[in-house]
C-alpha cells in the first residue's frame, strides 16, 4: 500500500466520519460510507493525487457514495430511531437539535448544506463535488436553509 495513501487516510479519517454522519445522521451508515469511500479512494489513488485537491476529490467520493445510497429503494423506507414507538402515531417527528433538523432535508439539499458550511467549500467547489451548476448549488443551499428556518420558526411557535 502506498505510504502517502495511508498517511492521508489516517489524517482524515475522523473528519470523513463526522462528515458522513452529517450527511446520513446514522453512525453505522457513516462508517459504511467512509469504508466505501476509502476503498474507492485507494482504487483511484493515482488519479486523486493528480487532482487539484485530494480533499475535494475525497469529499466528492463520499458525497456521491451517500447520494447513491439514498437512491436505493429499501433505504428510503428505513427510519432510524433509538427507540421503537408503540405505534406510528407515537413517533416524535419534532426535531430538537441541529442534526435532527439537517436530517429532515432532502439528500441533495443536505449535501449542499454540509459541503458549504461544514467543509466550507465555495459555491463552485460544491457544484463540482455535486456535479451540478453553481446556480443549482445556490438554489439547493437557499432552499435547504429556508426549510431549516421554517422548522426552527415552527418550533418557536410551540
Amino acid at each position: 500500500m502506498d505510504d502517502a495513501y495511508r498517511e492521508y487516510v489516517v489524517a482524515r479519517l475522523d473528519r470523513l466520519r463526522r462528515a458522513a454522519y452529517l450527511l446520513c445522521g446514522d453512525w453505522h451508515l457513516a462508517d459504511d460510507l467512509v469504508s466505501v469511500t476509502i476503498d474507492k479512494l485507494y482504487r483511484h489513488w493515482r488519479r486523486a493525487r493528480a487532482a487539484r485537491s485530494i480533499d475535494a476529490y475525497t469529499q466528492r467520493i463520499l458525497t456521491n457514495t451517500w447520494l447513491d445510497e439514498t437512491r436505493r429503494p429499501w433505504r428510503r423506507r428505513e427510519i432510524v430511531t433509538d427507540e421503537l414507538p408503540e405505534n406510528a402515531a407515537d413517533r416524535d417527528e419534532d426535531p430538537s437539535n441541529l442534526l435532527d433538523l439537517v436530517a429532515t432535508l432532502s439528500p441533495r439539499r443536505r449535501a449542499a448544506i454540509v459541503l458549504r458550511f461544514y467543509f466550507d467549500l465555495s459555491v463552485d467547489d460544491t457544484a463540482e463535488v455535486l456535479g451540478c451548476s453553481p446556480g443549482t448549488v445556490k438554489s439547493l443551499t437557499a432552499r435547504g436553509l429556508a426549510a431549516l428556518q421554517r422548522h426552527l420558526t415552527h418550533e418557536g411557535n410551540r
